[in-house]
């Protein structure tokens, strides 16, 4: 729950209630701005992104405030702030969202393929197997077995040393992904003969690559494709946030919810007493109630049911349709979160249930993982779609974008195992 920086005691209006839940909230905001401005937003380091984070949060909470209670509030004031909030929160978190949504596919390259894949670079410093690398010029990704991978041009990764090992003690060497690729691959000017008396001798054929080592540089291209496509949108995000926060309609923004912290422009209705919250609150908790009802969670229910999975391989490079009903879900269940959280800064207030608030959060936790699986899937998809890749590259996308399907899944059936079980309680 929100932090309360106002206390109501004694008598009070539903206006009164509204009016200190806003201005807690617009401070909240403007603590936030005061916070991201001394760190830096150009940094971009903890400091900043946890300020953004908070700014982002406020943002949402007086936005939803404002649609929930609408009519307690001057409809022209509120009609015009709650859009802008909602510019200024989505304007902010998209470059979170990119720099996240890239950690979770390599992260899942990684457990996939069994080999470490190239990880993100953040601040200049790089962490591989365990030990930060420098990194000069962000330009190149480190692949295990000591393979990189360029990604934009720039110097070079170094790779530590290999250890001293007796001479005695035969040690197999791993050879790197890339360079079995490179040593595989037929050259020109050479004739079949030679290729062919050695291939009798080894086993084996020149030219030809090993299954294993074929799919692991697969999955280090993929997760290099990833990274080089990613980043730059992420890049493109950050600049985005950075023109918003300097343009004159964030200041605008701004100055209204400095405003909102120390007036709040209430309508007639607000004059009633408290208990006239309670029913706006209620509509919000019915569209959530309906929407959930719309939602499939008998198919839910079931483990590895492989509804998400429907449509995979269709051409539309559209989001999954079946998504989007869970992901208005997941934004009502936020409104309705927003409005229990002004029902119980009521004075004497009397919570519907002990379980209510975190069986709301568990809830959400579920939808969240849906959202980050889903929109993860989709940029595996995309990456897939760029032209002239290798069939390793494509197979190793193809295999994370089912991964990432399996999730939604998975974030389904946590979401059917907390709402069902919850009311079945109740």
């Amino acid at each position: 729950m929100a932090r309360r920086n106002h206390e109501l005691t004694g008598p009070c209006s539903a206006g009164d209630v509204l009016a200190v839940h806003l201005q807690d909230r617009a401070t909240d905001f403007l603590r936030s701005l005061r916070l991201h401005r001394e760190a830096g937003p150009a940094g971009g380091g903890a400091a900043s992104a946890d300020a953004a984070a908070r700014l982002r949060r406020s943002a949402r909470r007086i936005s939803g405030t404002l649609h929930t209670f609408r009519p307690m509030l001057d409809r022209e004031w509120s009609d015009a702030l709650r859009p802008e909030l909602a510019w200024l929160s989505g304007t902010l978190a998209r470059e979170h969202a990119y720099g996240d949504r890239l950690e979770r596919l390599l992260a899942a390259l990684t457990r996939l393929s069994g080999t470490p894949v190239p990880v993100p670079v953040r601040g200049g410093v790089q962490v591989r197997g365990g030990v930060p690398a420098p990194v000069r010029g962000g330009a190149e990704i480190a692949v295990g077995g000591g393979v990189q991978v360029p990604v934009g041009g720039g110097g070079r990764v170094p790779v530590p040393p290999a250890p001293q090992v007796p001479a005695t003690v035969p040690v197999p060497v791993p050879v790197p992904a890339a360079a079995a690729a490179a040593a595989a691959a037929p050259v020109p000017g050479q004739g079949q003969g030679q290729g062919q008396g050695q291939g009798q001798g080894s086993g084996g054929r020149a030219g030809s690559v090993e299954p294993a080592g074929a799919l692991g540089l697969g999955a280090a291209k993929a997760g290099a494709l990833l990274e080089r496509q990613l980043n730059l949108a992420r890049t493109r995000a950050h600049s985005a946030a950075l023109q918003a926060l300097g343009s004159a309609r964030f200041h605008a923004v701004a100055d209204s919810v400095a405003l909102l912290a120390s007036e709040v422009p209430l309508a007639g209705a607000a004059a009633g007493p408290p208990s006239g919250l309670g029913p706006l609150a209620a509509e919000a908790g019915a569209r959530l109630l309906d929407a959930v009802g719309a939602l499939p969670l008998l198919r839910a229910g079931h483990p590895y049911n492989a509804e998400a999975l429907a449509h995979g391989l269709t051409a539309d490079p559209a989001p999954q349709p079946q998504d989007a009903p869970w992901h208005q879900v997941r934004l009502l269940l936020r409104l309705h979160r927003y409005a229990d959280e002004v029902l119980r800064s009521v004075p004497d207030a009397v919570p519907d249930g002990a379980g209510e608030g975190a069986r709301l959060l568990s809830a959400g936790h579920a939808l969240d993982r849906h959202r980050d699986a889903s929109e993860a899937a989709a940029a595996a998809s995309a990456a897939a779609r760029t032209p002239r890749i290798t069939p390793a590259t494509a197979y190793a996308l193809g295999v994370l974008h089912a991964d990432q399907r399996h999730e939604v899944e998975a974030a389904r059936y946590a979401f059917q195992r907390v709402w069902v079980r919850e009311e079945a309680r109740v």
